[in-house]
């Protein structure tokens, strides 16, 4: 079974009935459907089980294809976009579960992790039809452990805080292929080209090139995930020499081939379905 497959709902008690907050939810999201800026009490595990999405938080934008999770803390405003059909699988974690957690001082800011191995099989265990047999909590907890190793940063869209260089960045963003001089962007942000120059690596941890590059590869492995476009078009759509020439940028940041993010035919799920499970099973919560 994969974790697109896995129940949708199911009964859940933790060792704290009544105050322990902490549940799974599953959701199913058409392309294209958006979830505005939110928070929740509860610090979430999310991804998709299938297909691709982008979570913003004010630090940044991650591209979120399977096989990646985001790491949201209690109470940080985020929004979702489903880039294409998804299957949204979310731990919820409470925030007094997680100030008792050994990891807890290493899980205080959002980032992206690797779903591995072990990961994958808590999360499934914690959707399993048989809760008595494993325990939501203690899948909770090892969930946690695993988090704290896997931060993996490659989908991940840092912004800038300046103003001038958030400008520069949302200027790139809406058009990633087109090569516009960095003079040219830094003029219609009202910055000189040296102010941008010093302002990306400081705010960014990426210098102009390496960012607007990220932006690029981003921009082709959402296209790519979304199953509808050939590795040759994104290629061309994104202003490459060859397919060759793309295919090396984007293993450079990726660690795999553009071939082998594009959906099996068929994958994709339909509907839209959702199913919250936890201590809380009749409340209501924000999506996402």
């Amino acid at each position: 079974m994969d974790i697109a497959k896995t129940p949708k709902a199911a009964a859940r008690t933790l060792p704290w009935p009544g105050c322990d907050a902490s549940g799974v939810l599953s959701r199913s999201y058409p392309r294209g459907k958006k979830i505005g800026q939110h928070v929740h009490r509860e610090a979430q595990l999310l991804f998709s089980a299938q297909g691709v999405m982008q979570v913003t938080t004010p630090k940044g934008r991650w591209l979120v294809p399977p096989q990646r999770a985001v790491w949201l803390p209690p109470r940080v405003e985020h929004a979702v976009d489903a880039l294409a059909d998804i299957e949204m699988r979310t731990l919820l974690v409470d925030p007094r579960r997680l100030a008792m957690h050994p990891e807890a001082p290493r899980l205080d800011r959002e980032f992206v992790v690797t779903v591995g191995p072990l990961l994958r099989e808590t999360v499934l265990a914690a959707f399993s039809k048989a809760p008595s047999r494993r325990p939501l909590g203690l899948l909770l907890d090892l969930a946690l452990f695993e988090l704290a190793e896997a931060e993996d940063p490659t989908t991940f869209m840092p912004m800038p805080v300046d103003a001038r260089a958030r400008r520069v960045a949302e200027l790139v963003l809406a058009d990633p292929a087109l090569q516009r001089p960095l003079e040219d962007l830094a003029r219609e942000a009202g910055a000189s080209l040296r102010t941008v120059t010093r302002l990306f690596p400081a705010e960014t941890d990426l210098t102009f090139k390496e960012w607007r590059q990220r932006a690029r590869i981003l921009a082709g492995l959402q296209a790519l995930s979304g199953g509808r476009t050939t590795v040759k078009q994104v290629t061309a759509l994104l202003g490459y020499s060859s397919v060759a020439a793309f295919g090396h940028a984007f293993r450079q940041i990726m660690g795999t081939a553009p071939s082998s993010v594009i959906p099996r035919s068929g994958s994709a799920p339909t509907g839209h379905q959702k199913a919250r499970v936890g201590l809380r099973s009749a409340a209501t919560t924000n999506d996402g």
